[in-house]
């Protein structure tokens, strides 16, 4: 029979983000995980903005409204958000409420590719960042490859000679 142990040694309980401030100074703010009404509540506020995105409506309609974003942030920052709000511009504020919010609705790994990258994971990059990506892996393939030889205009190795007249199989 299986015996289980204390709760706690994998999960994480806190995130902890070095973050410039707009004085300049690097400070570490640690994040605590939501309580579990939060939790719920900010898991059901983006599983709603999902759909709602993915759904009928247009790319362009709101999926929450001013108050309802920064409220999900307020829980996901919790006893943060007020400082936060307080030393960092909108940017960077939106950035670390975002992965807070990947870090409570997903992972930690998840959280920290956003932290990274600032692309939200699993979607693909916008068109200029495809573009570029584009660009730069034909200009490093085409340094990167060995011409093609010159074209033998159309005729194959093996294909034999025909000499003129008539065709075989015609009479």
């Amino acid at each position: 029979m299986a015996e289980f142990g204390a709760l706690g040694a994998f999960l994480d309980e806190y995130l902890e983000l070095p973050i410039k401030g707009r004085d300049g100074t690097m400070r570490t703010y640690r994040i605590e995980e939501p309580p579990a009404e939060d939790g719920i509540r900010i898991e059901r506020v983006t599983a709603l903005a999902a759909r709602l995105a993915a759904g009928s409506r247009g790319s362009d309609a709101a999926v929450l409204d001013d108050d309802a974003e920064l409220d999900l942030y307020r829980m996901c920052l919790g006893d943060q958000y007020d400082r936060l709000v307080a030393e960092l511009g909108w940017g960077a504020f939106k950035h670390v409420a975002l992965t807070v919010m990947f870090w409570v609705t997903t992972d930690k790994d998840t959280a920290a590719k956003y932290w990274a990258t600032g692309q939200q994971p699993g979607k693909a990059p916008n068109r200029a960042a495809r573009r570029q990506e584009s660009r730069d892996s034909s200009a490093s393939a085409a340094a990167n490859t060995t011409p093609s030889p010159a074209s033998t205009s159309g005729t194959r190795a093996a294909s034999r000679h025909r000499g003129k007249g008539r065709r075989p199989g015609r009479s």
